[in-house]
């Protein structure tokens, strides 16, 4: 969907950005995001895991260095800060998701 698409082409230019995506299990994961697919599948680098004591399975994960894939359909919400978000570009976007079609019939 065209819907999809326009979140698709916004996390594209979050990649390099710091980012905290939680999943549906309740698990955060802090990194850098290093790539995003058109299904919103990302890869972190530099992975975090927010909360290691409640996690400690998850722990060698934190080592600073990993990478984490992350598939789409698992992602609760993905936090970005403030400064990293074009609300002009996102706007601009959106507008044009929501405008209604134009129509190519001609007036007699």
């Amino acid at each position: 969907s065209s819907l999809k698409m326009l979140f698709y082409s916004f996390f594209k230019t979050l990649v390099g950005k710091e980012v905290a995506i939680e999943l549906k299990n309740d698990v955060v994961f802090t990194g850098t995001l290093h790539s995003v697919d058109q299904y919103l599948n990302v890869k972190l680098l530099n992975v975090r895991v927010v909360h290691e004591q409640k996690y400690p399975q998850l722990v060698p994960l934190s080592s600073g260095t990993g990478a984490l894939f992350v598939r789409g359909s698992v992602v609760r919400y993905i936090q970005i800060a403030p400064t990293d978000v074009d609300v002009e570009l996102l706007q601009d976007a959106t507008r044009k998701e929501n405008a209604p079609a134009k129509s190519t019939a001609t007036v007699s």
